[in-house]
């Protein structure tokens, strides 16, 4: 029982940090692309070295930005195998709180399906 809980407790702390770091790097990817954005909108008006030295910088910036989404997206699947290794282990503790629990969702939804149809 205290393990349970100390896994439920590590669990919220991780995910706390997770949804941190996670609207973080949307604002950080929002912020790249933005300014790649705007680079590559200056350079289609211009010509020669400088338009050419603002499209690569443009690109630049949007290779970071495709590399902060991978790293991101790889932390994403990480956490998602924690999160459903996590689930396993719970199901594989408590069986039969996992059972009752289904079961209790089931009838819910069953009957809100069926108030739903009645109406």
């Amino acid at each position: 029982m205290l393990d349970t809980t100390r896994s439920n407790l590590k669990a919220k702390a991780h995910s706390y940090e997770y949804d941190a770091h996670a609207a973080e790097a949307q604002s950080d990817l929002k912020a790249l692309v933005r300014d790649a954005q705007s680079m590559l909108s200056a350079a289609t008006g211009l010509t020669g070295e400088k338009a050419e030295e603002l499209r690569s910088r443009g690109m630049e910036l949007l290779d970071r930005a495709l590399g902060k989404a991978n790293r991101y997206q790889d932390q994403a699947m990480e956490r998602g195998r924690e999160l459903a290794h996590d689930a396993d282990v719970y199901v594989r503790d408590n069986p039969y709180r996992t059972l009752a629990i289904a079961a209790g969702i089931g009838i819910a939804l069953g009957v809100l399906l069926s108030r739903g149809k009645q109406q």
